[in-house]
């Protein structure tokens, strides 16, 4: 299994897919990625060698992309500072509401979790 920005990508997939396991980079960078460092498309991941690594990682550092490790902590660091100066949608973040001005009286069950019923308690039969 080849191991690139510390991802172990998966070596049975093309390399254009399986670049896409890097957080960060997705099918459209992937393409840019194989076609720059001059791979070929159908080329599998376990068939790379290390001069072929060593060509992808020069093309993602060369376009100076933000991927991985970096990525995620500047995107924390975004939700952070929404958080900490109480605009609206960093308090829509603190509280797991929809962001986006979705409405939440029916719906918006992904952010908000399962129901949870309120007030509904069975009366013991005497």
């Amino acid at each position: 299994m080849p191991r690139l920005l510390g991802v172990e990508i998966p070596a049975k997939k093309k390399v254009a897919y399986s670049l896409c396991y890097i957080y960060g980079i997705g099918p459209t960078r992937a393409d840019v990625v194989v076609k720059e460092a001059g791979l070929n498309p159908d080329m599998r991941a376990q068939d790379l060698s290390e001069e072929q690594l060593n060509k992808i990682l020069h093309v993602i550092t060369e376009h100076k992309w933000v991927v991985e490790g970096d990525l995620r902590r500047e995107i924390a660091g975004n939700l952070k500072r929404l958080q900490a100066i109480n605009c609206y949608r960093g308090v829509r973040h603190r509280r797991g509401l929809p962001v986006r001005g979705q409405r939440t009286s029916t719906n918006a069950r992904t952010r908000k979790g399962p129901r949870k019923t309120v007030g509904v308690t069975k009366a013991k039969e005497v």
